[in-house]
């Protein structure tokens, strides 16, 4: 009756959970350990709070069923060890992740624990489909994301599995770090309290949000998720994130909505497998989040970090919409998906910006931080990734703004100077920025842009065709 470690990652639920419910079935005691290893201490400061509400919550759950989460710090596989040897336990299991990070710590513990004598396995709890189970007929990776569409939306992911009604404890429990003192939102500062008012924590949470979303918005989400000023989506790429819910929970809560005749039902699908797709160029390209994913891009002159970059991250560009979308992003923890892309796009042709320098400060604030999706959007919108949009598609973000936010309503509820009534969301952004920015809502707003859009369109135009020139 030696225990076994189910080491959790991003995988905060007891629902659908193929490592716990295996786990389970071998009716032995079962010690839930989160680690914060050397992959999980280079996030940065939004994912890293985000994270301690939600290990907060699942500890709760865990509790709930008769269990505990024991915490550690330190390299994953010598904290690992330290715990089979301090609990007696032969048998470690975990659900996979897929970037080059995750795999290499990964693929060390299991060798080294295997090389122990000791049983190591993981199991598929993070995406639908497994990225080396959907290939082109030629046997290779899909580089595209329709025809990756194509092969695996009549596909059948499996069942769901149940939440454990107990899970079976050890005789006696390791002894555990206190969460509050890995302090891991100390880098929000001010912020937390701000976003704090915005999360939705924890797989109850995550359960009642897709309900929701299902019952009350998924009929007209093909339109409204575009629409700036609507809350028309479903909000769960931050319980995604953390694992509070399962892709395949998302999938056959679509699925069921697509028979009932819902008519943005597939389109809420298709956004699930864009996550896969993340995550199968991911496994397939590691060089995805880390460089250009076309290798000619890298001869471009994009700028490394610089001052119109700064008053970007400050909501200080001038272009309305463009402000409102990162103002946002300091006040919720999230995005609007279509202000993502317009603020991506200003930064990366507008600005000639680096899209390394726009990714990092998103992996700095988002709530719903995902290393593969924030990547791969990126690049979608720099132009230099897989399935882009053509360098020279570039959005005319004042333009985008009239018709996804036709009577301004976005841009004035996030945008404090803007004329209008006095707005909470707006102000709240002064409280949660760094006081070091010293701005204030009593600050003028911009009387033009820190670069025009027909002059920032041009000059990104002539680089692209520099490019294609000496190539």
């Amino acid at each position: 009756m030696a225990p076994i470690l189910y080491w959790i990652r991003r995988d905060l639920r007891l629902s659908d959970n193929p490592a716990l419910t295996w786990a389970k079935a071998q009716g032995r005691p079962i010690i839930p350990v989160f680690l914060l290893d050397q992959v999980v201490e280079g996030w940065g400061a939004a994912p890293r709070w985000r994270l301690g509400l939600g290990l907060e919550a699942h500890a709760a759950a865990l509790e709930a069923v008769e269990s505990r989460l024991t915490l550690r710090r330190g390299p994953a596989l010598d904290t690992l060890r330290g715990l089979v040897a301090e609990t007696g336990a032969d048998t470690v299991v975990w659900n996979r992740l897929y970037t080059a990070d995750e795999r290499a710590r990964d693929t060390e513990v299991k060798e080294a624990l295997r090389g122990d004598g000791l049983t190591a396995r993981s199991f598929n709890g993070h995406v639908l489909f497994e990225p080396w189970t959907v290939e082109t007929g030629s046997g290779g990776f899909y580089r595209v994301y329709t025809p990756f569409w194509k092969n695996v939306r009549d596909r059948d992911p499996g069942e769901t599995l149940a939440a454990p009604a107990t899970i079976p404890a050890p005789e006696a429990w390791p002894e555990t770090d206190a969460l509050d003192d890995w302090d891991l939102g100390r880098a929000m500062r001010r912020g937390a309290d701000v976003v704090a008012q915005h999360v939705h924590v924890g797989e109850s949470s995550a359960q009642a949000r897709l309900g929701a979303f299902i019952a009350h918005k998924i009929d007209g989400y093909d339109i409204a998720r575009d629409m700036l000023a609507e809350d028309g989506t479903s909000g769960l790429s931050e319980n995604l994130t953390y694992g509070e819910i399962s892709a395949r929970t998302c999938w056959h809560a679509g699925q069921r909505a697509m028979a009932e005749g819902k008519a943005g039902a597939e389109t809420f699908l298709k956004e699930v497998v864009w996550r896969d797709f993340a995550h199968h160029l991911a496994y397939h390209t590691p060089h995805l989040t880390s460089g250009n994913w076309r290798p000619e891009w890298d001869a471009f002159p994009w700028r490394g970090d610089n001052a119109q970059a700064e008053a970007w991250r400050r909501g200080r560009t001038g272009i309305e919409v463009v402000d409102a979308g990162m103002r946002e992003m300091y006040v919720t923890g999230r995005m609007h998906n279509r202000a993502r892309m317009l603020v991506a796009s200003y930064l990366t042709k507008h600005l000639m910006t680096h899209w390394r320098v726009g990714c990092d400060w998103f992996a700095d604030c988002l709530i719903d931080w995902d290393p593969a999706s924030n990547a791969m959007g990126w690049q979608w919108a720099a132009g230099s990734g897989p399935d882009a949009a053509p360098f020279f598609r570039i959005f005319n973000p004042e333009t985008q703004g009239e018709k996804f936010d036709p009577k301004g309503r976005y841009r004035r509820r996030w945008v404090a100077e803007l004329p209008g009534p006095e707005n909470a969301d707006a102000l709240a952004f002064y409280d949660a920025i760094p006081r070091s920015w010293d701005m204030g809502p009593g600050d003028a707003y911009p009387t033009a842009p820190i670069v025009g859009l027909s002059e920032g369109r041009q000059r990104a135009l002539d680089a692209y065709a520099q490019r294609d020139a000496t190539e």
